[in-house]
């Protein structure tokens, strides 16, 4: 079995692998931040210039984005001093209240606009 997973290069990646995964993974995750935000300027500009109906799907895979990324981020941090007596984490219950009202927010603008879609002008 070793050997087949050798083969395949299905190991553990050492320290530079790992580093290497990490940078390869941030600059996809920018470029994706960085396409979002302009497909999102893009649709708010023809809205603005061709009164065309607004296509919220960059803006809510932009927001999505962002929640995951903190929440994972805040979640991670919490298990990496999860034992350690030295660290105060205080920050993360405040943090934890914001992103869960951040998330109502954006989950009530998506039914607001999914209700407002379906209602003639």
């Amino acid at each position: 079995m070793k050997k087949l997973l050798n083969l395949l290069r299905l190991r553990k990646p050492d320290e530079m692998e790992r580093t290497i995964l990490f940078k390869s993974q941030r600059n996809a995750y920018l470029f994706l931040v960085f396409a979002l935000i302009a497909w999102t300027f893009f649709e708010s500009y023809r809205v603005y210039a061709y009164h065309e109906p607004l296509n919220s799907f960059p803006c809510l895979l932009l927001a999505a984005a962002a929640l995951i990324q903190a929440f994972s981020q805040l979640i991670l941090t919490r298990n990496a001093v999860k034992g350690d007596e030295d660290s105060f984490e205080t920050g993360p219950l405040f943090r934890i209240i914001i992103l869960s009202c951040t998330a109502a927010g954006i989950i009530a603008t998506i039914a607001t606009a999914i209700l407002l879609a379906g209602v003639p002008a």
